[in-house]
Order: C-alpha cells, then sequence, then structure tokens
C-alpha cells in the first residue's frame, strides 16, 4: 500500500439515512399533533390506563416475599431451560467433555434446589400453621394407617 492513498469510509449513505428517519419522525410528530383528537381534561384521561377500567385503591400495596422468591426461582430455572436447550442443540458437536459440564451444571443446580426446600423457601406456610403442624394429608379417625 502507497504512503499517500489511505481507505475513506464512504459515510453519505448513512447521512442520509439518518436525515431521513428524523425527517420522518419529525413529520410523524408534526401530523399527529394536528390531526389528533382533542381531550378535555376529565379524572379517567389523568389517570394511568389500566384496561379500561378506572383504577380504584393504591398501587402501593405490599406482597409477600415468597411471590419475589418465586419469581427469582423462575427466573434461575428458566435460564437452565435456556442453557439446556443451547446444549441440546449443540450437543452432536460437542462431545463427552460437554456432557459432563451440563452434569455438573445441573447437579448444581439440584443441589441448590435441594438446600432451598430444607431451608424453608418453598414453603408458603404461615409461622402459626407451621406451629399447628396443620398438613393437608392428615389420618382420619379410624382409618388404621
Amino acid at each position: 500500500m502507497n504512503a499517500s492513498t489511505f481507505y475513506v469510509p464512504i459515510l453519505w449513505p448513512l447521512v442520509v439515512y439518518g436525515a431521513v428517519v428524523i425527517a420522518m419522525v419529525a413529520f410523524m410528530l408534526a401530523l399527529s399533533a394536528l390531526l389528533g383528537q382533542r381531550h378535555k381534561k376529565a379524572r379517567a384521561t389523568e389517570e394511568p390506563y389500566e384496561a379500561g377500567i378506572v383504577s380504584t385503591g393504591s398501587a402501593r400495596i405490599r406482597f409477600h416475599a415468597g411471590f419475589y422468591l418465586m419469581a427469582m426461582f423462575f427466573v434461575i430455572f428458566d435460564l437452565e431451560a435456556a442453557f439446556l436447550y443451547a446444549y441440546a442443540v449443540a450437543f452432536p458437536k460437542l462431545g463427552g467433555l460437554a456432557y459432563g459440564e451440563i452434569a455438573v451444571f445441573v447437579a448444581i443446580l439440584g443441589v441448590a434446589l435441594f438446600y432451598l426446600w430444607r431451608l424453608g423457601a418453598l414453603d408458603w406456610s404461615t409461622r402459626a400453621q407451621r406451629a399447628k403442624g396443620n398438613l393437608k394429608l392428615t389420618r382420619a379417625k379410624g382409618s388404621g394407617w
């Protein structure tokens, strides 16, 4: 390559594309401002839209921590399913070493799930229910088992 020649990228198509996009956005915003419906300021138009139903009460509701735990469990095991799917697609090309790695991955997740189960993180009963020992499968009187 000669010292006097160097590569200059051609950028004019990108500049034209950006200008066209900005012009279209400005045109659509102006057109919607000119042709859009005018609303009277009413109570329902100032509130957030909730499927056509006027909202009642506050949006600041306290949820039990179990809901957040279940959401985290879902994300963790959903990611596990995504990793396992990617492994299953690439299985023919990966070989035995990858099988061992995915087995270790599943084993670690299984141990974590067992730990959470033994810790009681999957138990939704209240302290009073746990103290009473209320179980759904209780022995009926005179059943003999």
